[in-house]
């Protein structure tokens, strides 16, 4: 944790602005596309791995009443702070791993959501616990990631290869960052089941490809149109806290 964030308080500035709502991740249908989130305005909303805000600014134009945000770096938050003094949403940030509640309300959010970030959590099954305490009875919880199949292959000598197992779960440098920071590779099925097991209710699974018309980059970049043919680079989940008192009285 300690190494990820003196990477990211150095690479803050590179990722200002970018993968941020209605946008998803690379090469994937956007919030304009799927509306996932329904009908925002007056909504209590929470971002685990914040970032620079963006994400917030697209809730607070949309109506939400509160703007909560939680990112693990300092320059982040700062940022963010910037680029949402003028909301007319309440905003709360704090500077925190989201592996640690930083002092959020408990049962308070109608909606939490995570834009390609939830995948650096180091512990997957606290990160989601958390989240679950956070929701409403009924909450929603929607986040998107890496496809955990995109870096397990490489192009080199004019060619895609399998280069890493799939199966192999764990932590690993990342080679997207030169190998400065760690990211815990997991199965798709993982992410899946710690959600279960956290009691949410799994409503959608997308990991649908979205290509431009011409492809003209270099098939080496990390998100290459040319990779994208052949797998999907980013996953979405959209869940559901399990809402208890409804279902006795349906009982």
């Amino acid at each position: 944790m300690r190494l990820n964030k003196e990477g990211w308080e150095k690479s803050a500035e590179r990722f200002y602005g970018r993968t941020a709502l209605p946008e998803y991740g690379p090469f994937s249908l956007s919030e304009e596309q799927l509306h996932l989130f329904g009908p925002i305005t007056g909504k209590k909303i929470l971002d685990i791995g914040c970032g620079s805000g963006h994400s917030l600014q697209y809730m607070g134009n949309g109506g939400a009443q509160e703007l909560w945000g939680v990112d693990l770096s300092t320059k982040q938050i700062e940022t963010a702070k910037k680029l949402l003094h003028s909301q007319e949403s309440k905003v709360t940030l704090f500077e925190s791993p989201m592996e640690e509640n930083p002092g959020l309300p408990l049962e308070y959010f109608d909606i939490v959501y995570s834009i390609y970030a939830l995948g650096w959590t180091v512990d997957l099954q606290k990160t989601l616990s958390h989240i679950h305490s956070y929701l409403k009875p009924g909450g929603i919880f929607i986040f998107s990631w890496e496809h955990p199949i995109h870096d397990r292959l490489t192009y080199e000598n004019s060619s895609f290869t399998l280069k890493k197992s799939y199966n192999i779960e764990g932590p690993e440098y990342n080679e997207a960052w030169h190998s400065n920071v760690v990211i815990h590779h997991r199965k798709l099925s993982t992410y899946i089941n710690t959600l279960i097991e956290a009691n949410f209710i799994i409503e959608k699974v997308i990991d649908d490809v979205v290509l431009p018309a011409t492809i003209t980059e270099d098939p080496s970049k990390w998100y290459s149109t040319q990779k994208a043919t052949l797998v999907p680079a980013t996953f979405i989940v959209k869940a559901t806290k399990r809402d208890i008192s409804h279902c006795l009285i349906n009982t």
